[in-house]
């Protein structure tokens, strides 16, 4: 349960713009999280959609790093704190989110639609991938649902909508510790 306190915890106090958007990185996780409940999505993915850049809250300056031309491997900084806590099936979409950003790249449209500051990070993230990285990847066992993780990240920098609070995902977090 302590987990989950500092969860919600990190959540409320933590007012950082997710970087290069107008809108905060707790509010761009609850959002991905509330797109994927809208798509009737499992509990699973939800509650991966809710943590997937969690690892912003621990790495010092998301902000500066970008700033430094730097990849702070956020998607890992997540997996291996949160992998403590939970089950595979919410922490590998994470971990993998990232590369599914870079899957979903290969596609002119996809990239397009890409806002400035994701096509930054793409670059620091290691570009498009190439066709066996591609492959590897298509073979992982949590692909589809990191795919999907990725179309709702990116979907999810709204301002200004009507928005559900951490509190009312208290009890699927709970629900999904190990």
């Amino acid at each position: 349960m302590q987990i989950v306190d500092e969860i919600v915890f990190n959540f409320k106090n933590n007012k950082s713009l997710y970087i290069g958007e107008d809108l905060t990185i707790a509010d761009h996780m609850i959002q991905s999280a509330m797109l994927a409940e809208k798509a009737k999505c499992s509990d699973n993915l939800i509650c991966s959609c809710l943590l997937h850049d969690y690892g912003h809250f621990i790495v010092n300056d998301p902000d500066e790093l970008v700033s430094n031309d730097e990849d702070g491997e956020h998607e890992l900084v997540a997996y291996k704190f949160l992998k403590k806590y939970f089950k595979k099936e919410i922490v590998d979409p994470i971990k993998y989110h990232v590369l599914a950003k870079r899957y979903l790249a290969r596609e002119k449209n996809y990239y397009n639609k890409l806002s400035e500051a994701s096509k930054i990070s793409l670059n620091l993230q290691g570009g498009v991938l190439t066709d066996k990285e591609s492959k590897n990847f298509e073979n992982k066992i949590y692909f589809k649902n990191s795919i999907l993780l990725r179309k709702f990240d990116e979907a999810s920098k709204k301002v200004g909508i009507k928005m559900k609070s951490i509190n009312d995902y208290k009890e699927l977090i709970l629900s999904k510790l190990i």
